[in-house]
């Protein structure tokens, strides 16, 4: 059974920093592209980040340069390091694995939210 366990969100003023972790079982972590998406409030879900098995990464318009993926396939784990955090990105946070650029394994999110 495959399982991705997100953590790391919480509460955050404005220009602040957080770091998200998704530890993945149940799957060979290494042989797959992962992905942050993230749902704001009342909106839907959008794709963050995303980062190959190579290693390659790409990201939304609107976190350039203020984040970062990442992943340790040793740990089975991905990363997202969120700087100059702005209200705008508050939302909830899934991991994904991600298949021929479709989600095909979802994580239960956790919630970051920016206050101004």
């Amino acid at each position: 059974q495959v399982q991705l366990v997100e953590s790391g969100g919480g509460l955050v003023q404005a220009g602040g920093s957080l770091r998200l972790s998704c530890v993945a079982s149940g799957i060979t972590f290494s042989a797959n592209a992962v992905g942050w998406y993230r749902q704001p409030p009342g909106k839907q879900r959008e794709l963050v980040a995303t980062i190959t098995s190579g290693g390659s990464t790409n990201y939304v318009d609107s976190v350039k340069g203020r984040f970062i993926i990442s992943r340790d396939n040793a740990k089975n784990t991905a990363y997202l390091q969120m700087n100059s955090l702005k209200p705008e990105d508050t939302g909830v946070y899934y991991c994904t694995v991600q298949g021929m650029g479709v989600i095909v394994f979802l994580g239960q999110g956790t919630q970051v939210t920016v206050s101004s």
